[in-house]
């Protein structure tokens, strides 16, 4: 179980992860090496998976998301394999098997509709398993975030354990 200290040490590396530590051990309240000594037992202990930037579509010209449901024509125990195939196109960002109907969610990036319509025809299409696909092209975004609220895990008196509204 996590304690409060280690919970506001994720809070914050998740909200900036090249915050230096000495900052980080700044408003925890902690020496820089108690802290470092905490985060290298959260990687360890598997809360953190690693660090990343994100970088802005706009500029690599990949502004265009969708969301494509993917049906497979295999049985549900052998669909897996589809989805590893899926999760090597550069395009997919996310495959996610799924209940329902349609086996896979996957989540694209691309420049444009018409490189929508190339990935599903040339890259997604021709593999092995593939039934149907049926695309959403996203008109908007409104919220996009890896992030686990955290905040959820602390109460208000500060104690994790927080109520999960």
């Amino acid at each position: 179980m996590l304690d409060e200290i280690s919970l506001k040490i994720l809070k914050i590396l998740q909200d900036k992860a090249r915050i230096p530590n000495i900052e980080v051990s700044r408003i925890i309240g902690m020496a820089p090496s108690a802290v470092l000594e905490r985060i290298r037992k959260l990687e360890n202990q598997g809360y953190i998976d690693g660090y990343e930037i994100r970088l802005n579509p706009g500029r690599f010209d990949q502004s265009q998301v969708a969301f494509i449901r993917v049906r497979s024509r295999e049985a549900p125990e052998k669909a897996p394999c589809l989805g590893d195939a899926l999760a090597e196109i550069p395009e997919v960002q996310e495959v996610h098997f799924v209940a329902g109907e349609d086996c896979y969610l996957i989540k694209a990036r691309v420049s444009d509709t018409a490189e929508l319509g190339r990935l599903l025809r040339e890259k997604i299409a021709p593999l092995a398993g593939v039934q149907s696909t049926r695309s959403m092209p996203v008109l908007a975004t409104f919220k996009e975030t890896s992030r686990i609220p955290i905040y959820r895990m602390i109460a208000p008196d500060g104690q994790p354990g927080g109520s999960s509204q």
